[in-house]
């Protein structure tokens, strides 16, 4: 399948639910991404590296979210909103690191905000993201570190069926800290 045809499928949306839907980002969603960013910024902070404050800015979001749409187009990156049937954004799930030839992984990263977390939406998102992954993008495996402490995040990963492959020591500055993460993978076959 042509990255093209990908993208017109995608266009309304990857996966409605009750209530939300999955959608390809646009770069118009930039100022809604960055108050969210915002509003979640102490929720999010412990599992992530530090951000300078520009990160929190409409503009440096609009980058992100420019380059995210070129990578969509490309093949090469696949960043979806998570979207309420009010259209308020409330999370983002994104598949990052894509390796083509032998070895056709990515890795896989998301959050939802403080307010929905606890409602099964994570899981659903990542769920289908996954299969996307799969099914349309045309991957073998996709990849998820997680830190230690972050049991929320490692029940999304294993109720999508991924399976703890190991630990990887000091894997990821957290915080300025080395953090230890676990790595979490699921393959085409155990997906599908």
């Amino acid at each position: 399948m042509r990255w093209p045809e990908i993208i017109r499928r995608t266009e309304q949306f990857l996966a409605k639910g009750d209530g939300v839907y999955i959608r390809p980002v646009r770069v118009s969603d930039a100022r809604e991404f960055a108050a969210l960013l915002r509003e979640n910024r102490h929720h999010l902070e412990p599992y992530e590296p530090r951000r300078a404050p520009s990160y929190y800015t409409e503009a440096y979001q609009r980058a992100v979210l420019r380059e995210a749409v070129e990578s969509f187009s490309r093949g090469t990156g696949y960043m979806f909103a998570v979207v309420t049937d009010d259209d308020k954004i409330i999370g983002r799930v994104a598949l990052s690191g894509i390796f083509r030839g032998a070895f056709q992984s990515c890795f896989i990263g998301y959050f939802i905000d403080r307010e929905f977390t606890g409602r099964g939406l994570a899981t659903w998102a990542v769920g289908h993201v996954a299969r996307f992954a799969m099914t349309q993008a045309g991957l073998h495996r996709v990849e998820a570190s997680v830190m230690p402490c972050n049991i929320a995040s490692q029940r999304v990963l294993e109720k999508c069926g991924f399976r703890r492959e190991g630990l990887s020591l000091r894997y990821l500055e957290i915080q300025g800290k080395w953090e230890d993460h676990y790595i979490y993978a699921i393959t085409r076959e155990e997906l599908l």
